[in-house]
């Protein structure tokens, strides 16, 4: 590779450091392998295929890393070479570079303890918003100990390497120009191959998920995931003829009660009811609770007993038995509930530019005379809810840290002020706080004889876990299943509250997730990770009942204005679960997996135009491959070609 003296000298530094990173990956990825000892394929070649994967995405990652040294190390000239400008610099970039290292891969450790994945757009979303990550990590990590460790370790190594170098020889030998130019070729070369023709989807060889991720190198995908946040799906998808997806999705969409407005590539229609009946007017409270998952319910077989009051009001309620949430964040469930439209890849809308004056369910309420309004215990700024919900129609109530709304909107924003709170963490004011705010605005908009539809979107269930003392029997901060029974308890108590208000029995309650706890599995997609609760309360009009049909989060309003025996214009991609017509189907996605799922039937679409067809077995939450079926194929692309269509060609407007 280089001469016996070039390497002794000048470089020896640099050689020593990608070992030392090579190795260290490894024996973190053979951690990751133990970890999920119950999950990943232990067939001696997929094992070794992990690694060898592993090891050529490494190489990628060290060869970017080291390009600047690379570059500063053939540029410099010999006379600068134990310099002291050369001694500083090497030192403190030396020093630099090991101690971030040394953090990420502590960094993957807690990334892979909530995701159970390797570094992707959650990563890159979460360098956005410091604050509240970096508040979430001190509340959940001994932080004074970690950074204290990653320390330590970080002069250890930079020990061995003065001890095995002696270092200070390192800054009086100097390297020839021949190995000079065959170094910085030979980075240069390795960069471009890996930048130009290397995908980090290329490590997703495995079946079994978990070998696949376990092959990705941590920052190879941060890089990719920042390059990829926002895809067109024209690109990276397999599609057909626009107007034979329309054609799809606009037949799938046809109904009795509904009137298409245009032949033209759109979805927009009148829907009207047909019962003959009174539309009824009611308040509507709306609460998004952050990553309830159907598995810590009693009613779906949790032996915790940590929910039950939602247990209870699973007999008490209009219940969503077998509904599927679009996506695994808050802001796919936010997307999936006010615009009705199935996951488009890359980034959600509601983090999008250009997502004002959409047509959402604010839309529909305030052609009926509400007013809407949206209340969320942190920072609005957070994900961008701010700008999206009030650039689409609502009153936004948060604990703002005085971020500024795009100047363009013209919004309400209201700060939920220090005496309105009682226990705060690093995500907001807990579940009962923000449930007294929605409350006190309830309070005003009845006493001026206002309709209102409340949006609340839940913090308490996220880690740190943490939650008023003396509230339930586990401690805060203990892990979820306290969150989670926390979440309930505070869902009680509003409503105890509200039940003797004078706006409660004309307000009906509607209660359902953003997205599960966990989504990770073994498989492309985990099915039953998505599966999630909802409920519709206090509606008088109508009896309690379970509905059994599998069905989507963006059915949910579709469904609740059939019942108010509303009209309405709608562009939603969903539809009234209870009605004779209704075709059973899921829509669910990660920001690459879009999947239609049919009964046990999942077709699941890749970023890289591929695409596979499985059976679900609901017993063991497996996928089986079976032969392709191309209607239903033809079907799934239309869903998602056409709904990125719509919000591309500015036609949610």
């Amino acid at each position: 590779m280089f001469a016996k003296k070039s390497m002794q000298g000048r470089f020896a530094l640099l050689y020593n450091f990608v070992i030392w990173f090579l190795i260290t990956s490894q024996i973190l990825r053979i951690a990751f392998l133990v970890w999920e000892y119950d999950e990943v394929s232990w067939n001696i070649i997929n094992v070794f295929r992990t690694l060898i994967t592993g090891l050529f995405f490494d190489i990628g990652t060290i060869a970017f890393i080291s390009l600047t040294a690379i570059l500063y190390y053939s540029l410099m000239p010999n006379r600068w070479i134990g310099s002291w400008v050369d001694k500083v610099l090497v030192w403190f970039f030396t020093s630099l570079t090991v101690f971030i290292l040394i953090f990420t891969f502590f960094a993957e450790l807690t990334f892979w303890d909530e995701f159970k994945t390797r570094f992707n757009f959650i990563a890159v979303d979460y360098l956005i918003y410091t604050h509240e990550v970096i508040a979430n990590i001190q509340e959940s990590y001994p932080l004074p100990l970690l950074i204290g460790g990653v320390l330590i370790i970080t002069a250890l190594v930079l020990w061995l390497f003065h001890k095995r170098l002696a270092f200070t020889n390192t800054f009086s030998n100097t390297a020839t120009w021949k190995s000079r130019i065959v170094l910085f070729g030979s980075a240069i070369t390795v960069s471009f191959i890996y930048i130009a023709f290397i995908k980090n989807y290329q490590a997703e060889w495995s079946s079994n998920r978990y070998n696949s991720e376990i092959s990705k190198s941590g920052i190879y995908s941060f890089f990719a995931a920042f390059r990829n946040n926002q895809m067109v799906y024209d690109e990276f998808y397999t599609s057909v003829k626009n107007k034979e997806a329309f054609s799809i999705v606009r037949n799938k969409l046809n109904d009795k009660n509904s009137n298409y407005q245009s032949n033209a590539l759109s979805i927009h229609r009148t829907i009207s009811d047909t019962t003959n009946q009174q539309p009824i007017k009611k308040n509507v409270v709306f609460i998004l609770v952050e990553s309830l998952s159907a598995s810590f319910m009693k009613e779906f077989g949790n032996k915790q007993n940590v929910t039950p009051f939602l247990d209870s009001l699973a007999q008490k309620s209009i219940f969503f038995d077998n509904l599927y949430a679009t996506g695994t964040r808050t802001v796919r469930g936010m997307e999936a509930m006010t615009l009705c439209i199935p996951p488009t890849p890359g980034q959600s809308i509601v983090k999008r530019p250009e997502n004002q004056n959409l047509y959402t369910i604010s839309n529909v309420f305030k052609s009926k005379g509400y007013n809407a309004n949206f209340f969320y215990g942190g920072d609005g700024y957070f994900d961008n809810m701010n700008a999206y919900f009030g650039g689409n129609g609502f009153t936004i109530y948060d604990r703002g840290r005085g971020s500024i709304l795009n100047d363009k909107i013209k919004t309400l924003r209201n700060n939920i002020n220090d005496d309105e709170v009682t226990f705060e963490n690093a995500w907001g004011i807990c579940d009962e706080d923000i449930y007294s705010k929605m409350i006190k605005v309830a309070d005003e908009h009845y006493k001026s004889s206002k309709p209102f539809l409340n949006f609340v979107m839940t913090t308490s269930n996220h880690r740190p876990y943490t939650y008023p003392d003396n509230k339930i029997d586990i401690p805060s901060g203990t892990g979820r299943e306290g969150a989670v029974k926390y979440t309930d308890y505070a869902i009680r108590e509003m409503f105890e509250k509200v039940r003797n208000k004078p706006w409660f029995k004309n307000t009906v309650f509607i209660i359902i997730a953003d997205h599960c706890a966990s989504s990770a599995g073994k498989d492309e997609i985990d099915v039953a990770n998505y599966h999630i609760p909802a409920f519709i309360v206090n509606l008088s009009e109508y009896e309690n009942q379970k509905i059994k049909k599998q069905c989507s989060q963006i059915d949910v309003f579709p469904t609740f204005f059939s019942l108010l025996h509303w009209n309405y214009e709608s562009n939603f991609f969903g539809k009234n679960i209870l009605a004779s017509s209704f075709e059973e189907r899921a829509l669910v996605g990660t920001y690459r997996k879009l999947v239609l799922m049919k009964n046990d039937k999942v077709m699941i679409l890749s970023d890289q135009k591929r695409q596979n067809f499985y059976k679900w077995n609901k017993a063991d939450n497996s996928l089986k491959l079976i032969p392709m079926d191309e209607n239903f194929l033809n079907e799934t692309i239309s869903w998602y070609q056409t709904a990125d269509y719509l919000f591309t060609h500015k036609l949610l407007k």
